[in-house]
């Protein structure tokens, strides 16, 4: 018996060991990312207290400037997937990391400045949209000032990768939580002309947001100054030294991540912009809506993260056993957590809403009423929202990621976007319409990763650092 016993229990002690190396790593990078939606989430908050106008004003500055700021993140993301791989092949490795890390931050750099020129122009971009002259005013003037937290923004990312990849992210986690209770006081008080600051209004939240991006880098690169663990990498010594090689394996790694990301986030932003087209009411409960998926989906995301290390690690060992493993793992983890968030979505919509704005006061019922419906379309494609994020992050710890990009090109804006904008505006169901094409697009994308992981022994087979002879699963 004892023998039966032991035999039945071992092959579930390595998927044992997975569940906890994942979970050690994922929950401070889930807690990191919910502290970043925080600090947007304060700024739409906060503005909110001025009136649906400004509330308005806020969503078209916010959806304007994440386009272009997540194109630059994916360059950034590129650094953990080959920091992991690296020390998947050495676990000691110190040269080739530091190179990686030194130049990810060339790379902030390099992508800040031609960014911080168009989004300088957010007013009469957002004017050629075809949106209110008067909120495209007020969001510029958001923009203007919210811009320019990109470059510590993007600093940050790349320490954080850093350290992630060292799996050692709670520092990162500690440093996002100060700069969350930064940015509620200074946002609140540049907003309002509380605690002696200015009423600045709607841009004091752009600024707020800049000041509270310094702070997160400032304090990211204290600890990997000081900590004894991150110290010997010195990846800021000699940090004017070109290592073109390198910098260029950055951008190819990390060009499609970023167009996966833009394509994404960028569907998200045009529905928005059609919201505004439709009335102010759609796009304030749209903001509102999205505010609170964006808020669940960050569990896959930071599931996303960990799973990017957890199977570099392993691609970089050459353990297809153990990429197996790490990667159905975070499946289950992401596709379970959000099928209860939809529950949640579906079962008490109008107490999230309240989170947001008065749902008692009779000037808001049509924005409460908008938003309600939009959050059941928010609660269907939670499941598939959360797939196709966990997968992106499976194939990325493989290096994966151009096939990925034309996967989210073809599901987004070959499915999802027409989809939308022809049943809101052809067949008038309005914002309904815009939500159900959002829905469609992302069921295909999750569809077409998964069975691109499916294949991934095709994919391994084509890469030069793995054994043929390994076994297959």
């Amino acid at each position: 018996m004892s023998s039966l016993d032991t035999s039945a229990q071992a092959p579930a002690k390595p998927w044992r060991d997975e569940l906890r190396a994942m979970l050690l790593l994922a929950w401070p990078m889930v807690l990191t990312n919910l502290a970043q939606t925080a600090m947007t989430a304060t700024d739409v908050l906060i503005m909110g207290r001025l009136g649906p106008e400004a509330l308005a004003a806020g969503a078209l500055g916010s959806n304007l400037y994440f386009g272009p700021m997540i194109f630059g993140l994916g360059l950034m993301l590129a650094t953990s997937p080959m920091i992991a791989s690296e020390l998947g092949r050495k676990r000691h490795s110190v040269r080739d990391v530091r190179r990686t890390v030194r130049q990810g931050l060339w790379l902030a750099v390099c992508i800040a400045v031609p960014l911080w020129l168009l989004l300088w122009q957010a007013e009469t971009i957002l004017k050629a949209m075809g949106q209110d002259p008067e909120l495209a005013a007020k969001a510029g003037s958001y923009v203007r000032w919210l811009q320019w937290g990109l470059l510590p923004y993007y600093g940050y990312i790349v320490l954080r990768s850093f350290i992630s990849a060292l799996e050692r992210p709670g520092w990162a986690l500690a440093v996002a939580f100060c700069a969350v209770a930064f940015n509620a006081i200074t946002t609140w008080g540049l907003v309002l002309g509380e605690f002696g600051m200015p009423a600045m209004g709607v841009p004091g939240a752009g600024l707020a947001t800049f000041l509270s991006s310094g702070l997160m880098f400032a304090g990211l690169t204290t600890v990997v100054l000081t900590e004894r663990r991150f110290r010997r990498y010195r990846v800021f010594g000699r940090f004017w030294r070109a290592d073109w090689p390198r910098f260029v394996a950055l951008l190819k790694l990390g060009l499609p991540i970023s167009g996966i990301l833009a394509f994404e986030v960028m569907v998200f932003n045009a529905a928005a912009l059609l919201m505004g087209l439709i009335d102010a009411a759609s796009l304030a409960a749209h903001a509102i809506a999205i505010q609170i998926a964006s808020i669940s989906f960050m569990v896959p995301l930071g599931l996303n993260q960990a799973v990017t290390v957890r199977v570099g690690l392993a691609h970089g060992a050459r353990d297809r056993d153990g990429i197996f493993r790490a990667g159905w793992t975070a499946y289950a983890l992401g596709v379970g957590f959000m099928a209860m968030t939809a529950l949640v979505m579906i079962t008490w919509p109008t107490a999230l809403i309240g989170a947001f704005i008065d749902t008692t006061d009779p000037a808001n019922a049509t924005v409460v009423g908008i938003a309600v419906t939009f959050l059941a379309f928010a609660a269907l494609f939670q499941v598939v929202d959360g797939a196709q994020a966990v997968a992106a992050g499976m194939l990325r710890g493989l290096h994966d990621t151009t096939v990925p990009m034309l996967y989210a090109a073809i599901g987004y804006w070959g499915v999802g976007m027409p989809l939308g904008a022809l049943l809101a505006f052809h067949y008038g169901l309005r914002g309904n319409g815009i939500w159900i094409g959002l829905s469609a697009g992302l069921t295909v994308v999750a569809l077409l990763l998964l069975l691109r992981w499916l294949r991934r022994d095709r994919i391994l087979a084509r890469a030069s650092d793995l054994r043929p002879a390994l076994q297959m699963h």
